[in-house]
């Protein structure tokens, strides 16, 4: 079994939603791709047969590993974060010292990670950095395109 995930109840909800659309409507039409393949003869020289056997290999992984997720699953009761340090479900406003940019992230857990929306996985380098920190405090931290300093403006929910 694979390690706890802490989500949301949204994000939990968005992942249950997910996998019933992999295993309801995804799994089905595959079977039925490897059903009309196996249908047109020669299975040693049929790339469709090929084809479908294959993505429903990766569907199946896929499905196990949602399904993995969904049972380590632990709903985070947002009503008790706080605020005085960087913690999963914060809001983190960070400036880099170098330049002076700015940008905010909200730290998620990694099935809810979704960059375009500023919502970056716990496990990134950049979320491990700031967990646990205060607002003032400066951190550095180890990017693979080397390493970054960056001073923490604000935390909020």
């Amino acid at each position: 079994m694979a390690h706890t995930s802490y989500m949301t109840e949204e994000g939990l909800a968005n992942l249950k939603k997910d996998l019933e659309q992999l295993t309801t409507v995804e799994r089905p039409s595959i079977s039925r791709q490897i059903a009309e393949a196996r249908d047109k003869g020669d299975l040693s020289e049929n790339a469709e047969y090929d084809a479908a056997k294959e993505a429903q290999g990766l569907l199946e992984m896929r499905i196990a590993r949602m399904e993995d997720m969904v049972a380590s699953a632990r709903i985070i009761d947002e009503s008790r974060i706080d605020t005085s340090q960087v913690q999963i479900l914060n809001k983190v406003k960070i400036k880099n010292t170098k330049n002076n940019q700015q940008v905010e992230y909200m730290l998620v857990s990694e099935s809810e990670a979704d960059i375009k929306h500023g919502k970056i996985s716990v496990g990134t380098p950049i979320a491990k950095g700031l967990l646990g920190k205060k607002v003032g405090d400066v951190v550095s931290i180890k990017v693979p395109s080397g390493e970054l300093s960056f001073e923490i403006i604000e935390i909020s929910l």
